[in-house]
């Protein structure tokens, strides 16, 4: 299973990523270990969607992080 996320950061940014282990990338992102989400912390789960095909979740995190896609984001999920 793959997992594409996406957490609301103190500074009310957002962060999209992807991964095959939810549980520890929240982990490492809550323990300061992602250079992209460390000086942000506290964070908060706001969105999952869960891929049974890697290329699939990947390809729903590129659309996330374009500028159709945080649009979407805005509108439905912020």
């Amino acid at each position: 299973m793959y997992f594409v996320y996406i957490l609301r950061c103190s500074n009310k940014s957002t962060y999209t990523g992807c991964t095959n282990n939810i549980k520890e990338r929240i982990k490492r992102h809550k323990n300061g270990k992602v250079f992209s989400t460390k000086n942000k912390l506290p964070i908060r789960l706001i969105y999952l969607s869960v891929f049974r095909n890697k290329y699939l979740a990947y390809n729903f995190e590129k659309y996330l992080k374009s500028g159709s896609g945080r649009v979407f984001i805005r509108k439905h999920l912020i």
